[in-house]
């Protein structure tokens, strides 16, 4: 058991039946009134994102969680498969456990969370940023803008994402997995 004031971000807790990690978190002492906890929490089952407010020193039930690096192997169309890089083991995560999957590649390294009591895959935690490949993009036309103008690519994972006109088919781009933005292009 662990208490209001443990919460740091990407703590896991129960809640409801059901895991949850938490995203956010903010102590909030008002002038009037008990001081509280405001937390934005997000399913590892559902991927649902929930606010929840806990008052100050209330015991929370945390669950412990190991991280493990994983290597993406392949999408069936129902799960994403993956392997453990030390023991070799496979094991298969639904699309609902993994943020951003249309930016999985294969080959990629993953961590992925591992409830300790039972060894049951909880979540994947995708890498901040990944660099891939555009694979189709239309030409820009210079002059044909005035400012911060986009096209959507595809890139070599399927993903299709806005990209400045610049960009072409080949090139490497960084992208965020959170927001599934363009960040900037990768020079070899």
């Amino acid at each position: 058991m662990a208490t209001t004031s443990d919460i740091r971000r990407g703590m896991c807790i129960k809640h409801n039946n059901d895991i949850f990690k938490i995203v956010e978190f903010l102590h909030v002492k008002p002038g009037k009134g008990p001081a509280f906890v405001r937390t934005k929490i997000k399913s590892l089952t559902t991927g649902k994102v929930l606010d929840l407010t806990i008052p100050a020193g209330h015991k929370i039930d945390d669950v412990r969680v190991e991280t493990r690096k994983f290597q993406y192997l392949y999408n069936d169309g129902e799960s994403y498969h993956f392997m453990d890089e030390e023991t070799f083991e496979q094991l298969a995560l639904p699309e609902t456990a993994i943020d951003a999957p249309q930016f999985l590649k294969e080959g990629e390294q993953v961590t992925i969370l591992i409830k300790a009591d039972d060894q049951t895959p909880l979540t994947l935690e995708m890498p901040a940023s990944v660099v891939l490949e555009v694979t189709h993009t239309e030409p820009g036309v210079k002059g044909n803008t005035a400012t911060n103008a986009t096209k959507p690519a595809i890139l070599e994972t399927g993903a299709t994402v806005k990209v400045p006109l610049f960009i072409n088919e080949g090139d490497k781009i960084k992208i965020n997995t959170a927001t599934g933005e363009y960040i900037e292009r990768i020079k070899d």
